[in-house]
């Protein structure tokens, strides 16, 4: 009689076991979708900041650098200012932007002599001081040497003038978006003191 009794209950333990069992991958693909979609929203949340970031640094940078010295260890410090930082590192959730990625142009305003057309153009040479370029612009606002405007974008680093996007960078490697590019970011504002303080001498 015993042995019949545990013949009955078998069944009934190879079907808790398969129940366990399928429960166990149904937790394991429903926690898998959830998290793929936790993820998902993550990374869609950051690359939204991330974008809307970029247009503020780069109106930030280009505030700063109006009235700052244009020269390399000023342009350095705007840079990382911009960052909202105080050294040289990333975009806070901005991974891979650094300082180096913010390109500052220094842009002079030319006119053609036929047409009376204006044209941003990069001021070249750039004067010596910002006591130098009160000088070029007082005397030529149309030179080549007279900064008029600063401008700041989001570019890769190393491009020679160039300015090429930047590659999103995933904060969950999830998938590859190595194919979607960052926003330049474009910011122009009118050159102001460019640290220029009156009574300073002009530079040779």
């Amino acid at each position: 009689m015993p042995e019949n009794n545990h013949s009955s209950l078998r069944p009934r333990f190879c079907r808790v076991k398969r129940q366990r069992g399928v429960a166990s991958i149904e937790f394991a693909v429903v926690a898998l979708l959830f998290f793929t979609i936790l993820f998902g929203i993550l990374e869609i949340a950051r690359a939204v900041y991330l974008f809307n970031t970029l247009q503020e640094v780069t109106r930030r940078a280009a505030a700063i650098a109006a009235n700052s010295r244009f020269d390399q260890a000023s342009v350095d410090a705007v840079r990382s200012e911009a960052l909202f930082r105080d050294v040289n590192g990333n975009l806070i959730l901005g991974d891979p932007i650094t300082p180096a990625h913010l390109q500052i142009d220094y842009l002079s305003l030319a006119r053609d002599p036929s047409t009376k057309a204006l044209s941003l153009q990069p001021a070249s040479p750039l004067p010596s001081c910002p006591a130098k370029n009160k000088l070029n612009c007082l005397t030529d606002p149309y030179s080549s040497s007279c900064i008029r405007f600063v401008r700041v974008r989001v570019c890769q680093p190393g491009g020679a003038g160039d300015c090429a996007p930047v590659p999103y960078k995933m904060l969950f490697p999830l998938i590859d978006l190595s194919s979607v590019k960052l926003p330049q970011s474009t910011t122009i504002v009118p050159a102001q003191t460019l640290g220029f303080t009156f009574g300073s001498i002009p530079c040779p």
